[in-house]
């Protein structure tokens, strides 16, 4: 039987089950697909308050805009070791906002994903998207469960090495995008979701960081011998701006990610005291034990049996107490962070600019973490 190719939900089920439209529904909110600034999609524009914050910034903003261009354009042409198409792209992107439950992303991608035609309606085409976005919301929401068997499932159903790459860096790219769009809110005053989202993510257990292990990599990195020009400065750019240096031959497979990814990191000025351990707090929670190897200021040993040990083990520093469940609010539920959680924080002399820069280390933080766990093994 020949698969049938239609527009709209028919993709989801065998032809034989599909009943075809000739008027498609449009989107909820349709003006959301054509957002000037695909980072905060008009947040900008809805925080002059923070006008002189954004110009600070600016550097930061406009790498978190190029990425978003670069991972989520309006045209893919997949090759033979790039399969994904805009569809996959679009999915797994739309399936992290969902996740994180931040509506404003939600409604942006959900609005450039239906023009578009999904897969054909055969088997193996189900599979393939199904794998990817069961794939992409485990990642999301609790990165701790990736191991190398749910990357050996992806492989069964066709995607490539760079495949796999690139998917990887969209959903890591996604969560962080969704964790500034938070903060923004949070500092306007407006509230991030409409409905509460799915559970807070549960911290990793403390087992995993008993011990010290090597980090070795879940999929073959790129040969210096086949890599090309690009590819070659791209892990150049990598490896002078990122900690993650040992990811660099794997991330190569998609060398302008790579590029992009490193490119964000170097607009970032080098981290402080607190922006440190807002990043342990991020890689605690997600299990990732090479992120959190990395930290060596106070109360890292604490941290390393739980984020209420070291609470408590801080419990006369207001200024940690403050920063402590600020970082583990926006990485666990990033919906539910508000302007309440901010406010400690501004108590202990903390200012707008110092706390935007948090913000921007914990989203970042996630997304090293979710490529450490999702492409490598401890």
């Amino acid at each position: 039987m020949e698969p049938r190719r239609y527009s709209g939900n028919s993709h989801w089920y065998h032809e034989t089950q599909a009943s075809y439209r000739a008027e498609q529904a449009p989107p909820l909110y349709p003006e959301a697909a054509r957002a000037d600034d695909r980072f905060l999609l008009g947040l900008q524009q809805q925080g002059d308050a923070l006008a002189p914050l954004f110009h600070h910034f600016r550097q930061t903003l406009q790498a978190g805009q190029a990425l978003s261009l670069l991972l989520l354009p309006d045209s893919v042409t997949p090759t033979l070791t790039h399969t994904l198409t805009l569809y996959d792209k679009l999915a797994t992107a739309l399936t992290v906002a969902q996740v994180n439950n931040i509506q404003r992303l939600c409604n942006h991608y959900a609005a450039r994903l239906n023009p578009l035609s999904g897969p054909d309606s055969s088997r193996e085409s189900n599979n393939r998207l199904t794998q990817m976005t069961q794939f992409a919301r485990q990642l999301a929401s609790q990165p701790a469960v990736i191991d190398a068997a749910a990357l050996q499932r992806l492989d069964e159903v066709g995607l490539t090495a760079p495949d796999i790459v690139t998917i990887c860096q969209i959903i890591g790219f996604v969560s962080a995008q969704a964790r500034v769009a938070a903060g923004v809110q949070a500092m306007i005053g407006l509230p991030v979701c409409w409905l509460p989202g799915l559970n807070e993510m549960i911290d990793a257990e403390a087992q995993r960081f008993a011990t010290q292990r090597a980090w070795r990599p879940c999929l073959p990195p790129l040969e210096r011998r086949y890599a090309s020009p690009q590819q070659l400065a791209a892990i150049e750019a990598a490896q002078e701006s990122c900690a993650l240096t040992e990811m660099a031959w794997l991330l190569a497979w998609d060398e302008q990610a790579l590029r992009g990814w490193s490119d964000w990191h170097s607009t970032l000025s080098p981290a402080t005291d607190l922006e440190r351990l807002a990043q342990a707090v991020a890689a605690r929670i997600n299990g990732s034990t090479l992120c959190f190897e990395s930290y060596r200021g106070p109360y890292a040993d604490e941290l390393r049996q739980g984020v209420e040990h070291a609470l408590n083990a801080c419990r006369r520093e207001p200024l940690m107490q403050a920063l402590i469940p600020f970082a583990a609010q926006l990485t666990r539920a990033p919906d539910r962070l508000s302007a309440a959680h901010l406010q400690p924080l501004l108590a202990q002399g903390v200012s707008q600019q110092q706390l935007f820069a948090l913000v921007l280390r914990v989203a970042l933080a996630g997304w090293n973490n979710r490529l450490v766990q999702a492409l490598g093994e401890h």
